[in-house]
């Protein structure tokens, strides 16, 4: 698809590699939604699934965290997770001590960008900000699924490296 992009707008300072990293970004997010849709559609949690897809995909761009190596692997697993929050259905002790699990991991290690994003890092104290306020939004909204979704938006956030280090 880059290649032929490229040869349709060969003066484009864009590379064919550039092009083709840009290509699988857009085109995970587009298979992500679509199949999480779509598989909502047969379970009746379209609602749930559209909520978890939101709450995961702002959090993620606020805090970064793990990227897996292959892009179908990556499509595979996020459809899953995303089908899988929409059936959370904890009462609200519950739902609050998952958020608050959410809330400590992101104070903790949140963000994790370096390498993934071109925002200076004296910007980082800001997506640190924006995290956990996205976070702490849940105890307004008392929602298992966004729950869930930052909590385990928050997993990803973890190092092996940093841990291993700490």
């Amino acid at each position: 698809m880059a290649v032929g992009i490229k040869n349709i707008v060969p003066e484009s300072p864009q590379s064919v590699e550039v092009l083709s990293y840009s290509l699988s970004f857009i085109l995970n997010f587009i298979f992500v939604v679509g199949l999480s849709l779509i598989i909502s559609i047969f379970t009746g949690y379209t609602i749930e699934v559209i909520i978890a897809l939101v709450s995961y995909a702002l959090l993620r761009q606020a805090s970064g965290g793990y990227h897996l190596e292959s892009g179908m692997l990556c499509v595979a697993v996020s459809t899953l997770g995303i089908t899988m929050f929409a059936f959370s259905d904890y009462n609200l002790v519950a739902t609050r001590w998952v958020t608050a699990g959410a809330l400590i991991l992101c104070l903790i290690f949140a963000p994790q960008v370096k390498n993934h994003i071109r925002i200076p890092e004296r910007y980082y104290p800001l997506l640190k900000v924006l995290a956990l306020l996205m976070v702490t939004s849940n105890f307004l909204f008392d929602s298992p699924v966004m729950a869930t979704a930052f909590f385990v938006q928050g997993l990803t956030l973890i190092s092996v490296k940093e841990v291993r280090r700490g």
